[in-house]
């Protein structure tokens, strides 16, 4: 599957992927009101506006962007009726050819980890026939609870043709309270962290020299990125934290090998939220979405060059 994004990633020369955190909140007034011009006050019309919104952001950015990711507790707070919008947005968005990746950073012990991961790479036995549940490409996990937390989301990218990203060193602040804690060998724990991802992944490595376990590395700590870019050449990164949470361009072109390639940078508010700009004045949202799509692609390009050999 990471071949897969790098293919689409080389063929766009676009290394984005929008982040579909979509809150009821960000709708454009209009969306908030139903037919009869009141305000919606439940989670039905609401989770149904939500999805509206999605759509029309895919249909106008999936010929320019590889991927989506969509974070799935802005949806489990609105219950059920949220979980129905996150699949459905998970389905069309691979419908529109996009890759998908399903924000929900799983992780337990044994058994409970194989049931997350059935959910979102694998699929679940009833009476003997297996049944997919949701359509993810690829899911983020949390490692830090040990190999036996991950061993079933690998058993099941090998056999399903998946991926995972693992988190190693996030975007938040706060991130370092742990992450840069120094081991007694002189690692920092991320460092750790990135040389177990290394070995999880060691065996699913394709054309491009990625593994299908991939690392979250925020673009928000450059100097830890460029030490993991070194330490990971093996490794695929999702990079979260460019625009609203302070990283740019220069900041994350350290996560990039030589020809451009070895990760994906996300952008939620910047793209869905693009519209409430003063650069995008008088746009609709789902415009203004590709607009922002298209100057983020310009910015990044010129940072990374071109992606490919």
């Amino acid at each position: 599957m990471i071949d897969r994004l790098i293919d689409r990633i080389i063929e766009l020369q676009n290394p984005t992927c929008v982040g579909l955190d979509t809150n009821f909140d960000y709708l454009p007034d209009d969306m908030k009101m139903d037919k009869s011009g009141d305000e919606i006050t439940t989670f039905e019309t609401a989770t149904e506006r939500i999805t509206e919104f999605n759509m029309n952001i895919i249909d106008k950015i999936c010929d320019i962007v590889p991927a989506v990711k969509v974070q799935v507790a802005y949806y489990e707070m609105y219950g059920y009726e949220g979980l129905k919008a996150f699949d459905y947005t998970l389905n069309y968005a691979r419908g529109r050819g996009m890759i998908v990746i399903a924000d929900c950073k799983r992780n337990d012990i044994g058994s409970t980890a194989s049931c997350y991961s059935k959910a979102y790479l694998g699929s679940t036995c009833v009476n003997g026939k297996k049944i997919k549940s949701f359509p993810a490409d690829m899911l983020t996990v949390n490692g830090y609870l040990g190999s036996d937390g991950i061993t079933p989301f690998v058993d099941d990218i090998k056999a399903n043709d998946k991926s995972i990203f693992a988190l190693v060193k996030t975007s938040n602040p706060s991130s370092g309270e742990l992450q840069n804690l120094k081991l007694e060998n002189g690692e920092y724990v991320y460092e750790r962290m990135g040389a177990l991802v290394n070995e999880w992944g060691k065996d699913t490595v394709g054309k491009y020299g990625y593994s299908e376990v991939g690392a979250v590395v925020g673009a928000t700590h450059p100097e830890e990125a460029e030490k993991l870019r070194k330490q990971l050449p093996n490794t695929f990164f999702l990079i979260p934290g460019y625009g609203a949470q302070g990283g740019n361009a220069q900041m994350l072109k350290v996560c990039f090998d030589s020809h451009g390639l070895g990760g994906i940078v996300n952008n939620s508010r910047g793209i869905i939220c693009a519209y409430k700009k003063p650069e995008y004045s008088g746009m609709n949202y789902y415009d203004a979405a590709r607009a922002a799509c298209i100057a983020m692609q310009q910015d990044l390009q010129s940072a990374i060059g071109k992606m490919g050999k």
